[in-house]
């Protein structure tokens, strides 16, 4: 890792900056490309932090001169609102990742890390916890544009030499995870119990979810760069959880007893879905060392601005 020359494609939303603040630590040397007006939460020493649009063929150009290792976190839309607008999704998450994969090979940069989405590409499902080989049937625009990103990385690594590493993530919580309204049950529940309003579940609040805590996740890649992986791993918590005991133990933690309304199902919503993570623990022996009930009470802290430390006690 040390002195490793590593772009990081929207290095500063909640994953990147967690992710970041770790790369630079392990000594690797970091340029992040974000959209104008973001900042990162506290700006990372020796960390090369520039500004333009993932549209903008330039900005991208110049952002990877001299770069070996690519981390595409950049998603325009979340699931809920691709579906609204899936010409939007595609030209701004689709259309711009195969641009990226052109760009990388017409640079020299050799090696790309992309965040997939373990919650979406699978669809519904015949086997829980899902294996990565498992056939993937996505049910939204979302879950559609990762599938197809996947399948373009896996055909610049056939044609161009492109070495790939894929990771579906589950979803992924804990300290500085804002609440937008349209993504992440975590903190959407403890925002609304913090400013007391109702908690909306689509549907009947029975299906399963798996969380992974976002220092398991940072762990994780930064082994897998260490490990120098490639390849397509699922990585999660392996636990299914689902909306109604995530509700019951926000409520334990927060002291609270939110008021709930129940919404009808969304057709883009698969039933359930845990991920198999075995292979990721094989891999260089990472597991998830946080668990759901002392990640969620560090939201909790977090969130209320206590002074509370930054990670599980």
């Amino acid at each position: 890792m040390e002195n490793k020359r590593i772009l990081v494609l929207g290095g500063n939303g909640f994953i990147g900056a967690h992710l970041v603040e770790a790369l630079a630590e392990a000594g690797a040397r970091l340029r992040v490309l974000d959209r104008p007006g973001s900042l990162p939460p506290a700006p990372v020493p020796r960390v090369e932090y520039r500004y333009g649009n993932f549209s903008d063929i330039a900005t991208v150009a110049e952002s990877l001169v001299d770069m070996e290792l690519v981390i595409h976190l950049i998603s325009t839309t979340v699931p809920g609102t691709a579906n609204r607008d899936p010409i939007a999704d595609i030209e701004g998450n689709l259309v711009g990742s195969v641009r990226l994969l052109q760009q990388m090979c017409d640079a020299g940069v050799p090696k790309l890390l992309f965040l997939s989405s373990g919650g979406t590409v699978y669809g519904n499902t015949k086997a829980i916890p899902i294996p990565e080989d498992h056939a993937r049937n996505p049910l939204s625009s979302y879950g559609i544009v990762k599938v197809a990103i996947e399948n373009y990385i896996g055909m610049y690594a056939t044609l161009f030499g492109l070495e790939a590493l894929v990771l579906r993530v589950s979803n992924p919580y804990g300290p500085r995870q804002s609440h937008l309204g349209v993504q992440g049950v975590i903190p959407t529940f403890f925002h609304r119990i913090l400013s007391g309003d109702k908690i909306k579940i689509w549907g009947d609040g029975a299906s399963l979810r798996d969380y992974l805590y976002i220092s398991d996740l940072i762990s994780f890649i930064v082994g897998a760069i260490n490990a120098d992986l490639g390849g397509v791993f699922n990585v999660g918590s392996g636990q299914g959880v689902s909306a109604k005991e995530i509700l019951s133990l926000v409520a334990d933690i927060s002291g609270a007893a939110p008021a709930v309304e129940y919404l009808p199902a969304r057709g883009f919503d698969v039933k359930d879905v845990v991920l198999d993570i075995a292979k990721a623990q094989q891999a260089f022996g990472w597991s998830p060392q946080v668990s759901l009930r002392s990640g969620c009470e560090t939201y909790w802290r977090w969130l209320k601005g206590a002074g509370a430390p930054a990670e599980p006690v």
